[in-house]
């Protein structure tokens, strides 16, 4: 432990030498940045804002990551939204009524497509039937699973047509379920279960959602606007049932950047509403007297380990070793030293809710010390086992913003002077970091999951063997087991029972290996009302904001 302090120490300081460099380098970078934009224009109900990446895709069948969620939240609607407040509310149904075999939703007739026509009953039977087709490859297809023949549609044992899902009519949508699904309506308000109309698939086939003008909307804004890696533009969607509720008449966005010193000089500069705070920003934001937002984001974040033939990551004793060598406490108080973000210790992040409390306070995880000398033990072991002469260097694949490098560059630090491990640092963009996982080429990847619905399931889920999310292919019988144990059952204490083994086992076989929950310190402009901020239903959402005058 004494060891991993010291370490940690002597990293940091050539960390801070390293970050006065940058900083310099990014105030020059942001002078360079266009000026003609204003962070809120209460005239024309304008909010210029920067984002992190552009989405990869804004075709909801096969998204996955929280840009596109995001945009997708302002341009799209599913069956039901979530309010100002976070609570579950009518979106495209106005009513609906859920029992233990199924749910019916019961559409309004004024919702409209950004033509002018009708959002039907059959845009949903067709989106979730596409999605589950094996040709489309949607990775998100297991979120369908709870519906009856959903599993065996994505396996391609049985056609679409199968999949338990009817348009009683244009306005009545019936789902029938395979398995229990108590969280179903949750469900409901994910991404991936919007609305889709197969006369603008059919017609731009694989380019389907590639560019602003190759998708149609039907949520509070249309996407007017999609310069790719520059320039977003929404714009408010007339045809909008609700119309006339929606306050912000355009969402600009012609920055993007993922570093949050950039975003932060814009912010300064009054160039965009929003800008988030990290490692460095915090100080200068309360000295500039700029009034300092919070909220955890229930995202957690953590090393991901790759179990394909031939990988060294594959071996039990080598996860030990890595586990025995990290101390979350020490990543988020010495290296990372933003408040707000908390060490983790489990794959259930402290929001997730259990049967009456958090499930933490039900369940409290099972902690593992960091010890330099049995990583090392470790590591010897998994050397025998694997019959190395040597060990050879591994790659860690990392985002490319400046806390995922920071991050990056402690971990090698720490398998270098800890293990003797050469890590080579494999960092990437947004799109190409999510291809290079999704075929796995890697050693290690620094991930992150957020959660999709408001049920444990969307964390436990993750590492099953069939998860397409599971980008390491981990593969155990037992996780598998627990999983469906819980998937197949009504009653709370019989799924927590499920998800305490699967926590437990999370510890004792290190398929992953927690670091940290994330928590969001932001500014804001001080007249921008109503952005509400929350785990679920697209972050940042602007369609209950307004500009004061």
């Amino acid at each position: 432990m004494n060891i991993a302090k010291s370490l940690a120490s002597r990293f940091a300081q050539t960390l801070l030498k390293q970050w006065r460099w940058l900083a310099t380098l990014l105030f020059c970078f942001s002078a360079s940045l266009p000026v003609n934009a204003q962070a809120v224009d209460a005239a024309n109900a304008k909010v210029t804002l920067a984002l992190a990446t552009e989405p990869p895709t804004l075709n909801s069948a096969v998204a996955t990551d929280t840009i596109a969620s995001f945009v997708l939240a302002h341009i799209m609607e599913g069956l039901l939204v979530y309010g100002a407040d976070g609570e579950l509310a009518p979106g495209v149904a106005e009513r609906w009524e859920l029992d233990a075999n199924g749910a019916s939703f019961w559409l309004r007739e004024t919702a409209k497509w950004s033509d002018g026509k009708p959002v039907t009953a059959h845009d949903f039977v067709f989106a979730w039937q596409h999605a589950l087709k094996p040709s489309t490859a949607s990775q998100y297809a297991f979120i369908f699973y709870p519906i009856k023949n959903a599993e065996a549609v994505n396996s391609g044992k049985v056609p679409a047509v199968e999949l338990g899902v009817v348009a009683v009519s244009d306005y009545e949508l019936r789902v029938e379920f395979g398995q229990p699904c108590p969280y179903f309506l949750s469900l409901a308000a994910f991404m991936t279960f919007l609305p889709m109309r197969e006369d603008v698939v059919a017609h731009w086939g694989s380019r389907y959602a590639a560019d602003g003008d190759k998708l149609i909307f039907n949520g509070a804004y249309t996407l007017e606007k999609w310069v790719h890696g520059a320039h977003l533009r929404l714009r408010k969607n007339s045809h909008y049932w609700q119309a006339d509720a929606v306050k912000i008449n355009e969402i600009d966005m012609p920055y993007i950047t993922a570093d949050p010193s950039a975003q932060f000089n814009l912010f300064r500069d009054q160039q965009i509403a929003i800008a988030p705070l990290d490692t460095g920003l915090l100080n200068e934001a309360v000295e500039r007297g700029f009034d300092i937002e919070y909220f955890h984001t229930g995202s957690l974040f953590f090393l991901e380990f790759n179990f394909r033939e031939g990988r060294i990551t594959a071996n039990h004793s080598f996860r030990k070793a890595v586990q025995r060598l990290i101390d979350p406490d020490l990543l988020v108080n010495k290296i990372i030293g933003l408040p707000g973000i908390k060490p983790a210790y489990s794959l259930f992040p402290v929001t997730v809710k259990g049967n009456e409390k958090s499930f933490r306070e039900e369940y409290p995880v099972m902690r593992v010390d960091p010890d330099i000398a049995a990583a090392r033990e470790y590591l010897q072991k998994a050397k025998a086992e694997l019959g190395l002469r040597e060990w050879p260097p591994l790659v860690l694949l990392a985002g490319d913003s400046p806390r995922a490098l920071q991050e990056a560059e402690y971990y090698q630090y720490l398998f270098k002077k800890g293990l003797g491990i050469e890590l080579r640092i494999d960092q990437q963009v947004f799109k190409q970091r999510l291809e290079k996982m999704r075929r796995g080429d890697f050693d290690i990847v620094a991930a992150a999951w957020g959660p999709d619905y408001d049920d444990i399931m969307t964390f436990a889920d993750l590492f099953a063997s069939w998860n397409d999310n599971n980008r390491g292919r981990y593969d155990n019988p037992l996780y598998d087991r627990w999983i469906r144990l819980a998937q197949e059952s009504n009653d709370a204490r019989t799924r927590f029972n499920a998800m305490a083994q699967i926590q437990r086992l999370v510890v004792e076989d290190v398929p992953i290996l927690p670091t940290y929950e994330n928590g969001a310190l932001y500014v804001q402009n001080p007249r921008l009302k109503g952005v509400r901020r929350s785990i679920f239903g697209g972050d940042p959402l602007f369609r209950y904001a307004w500009i004061e005058e």
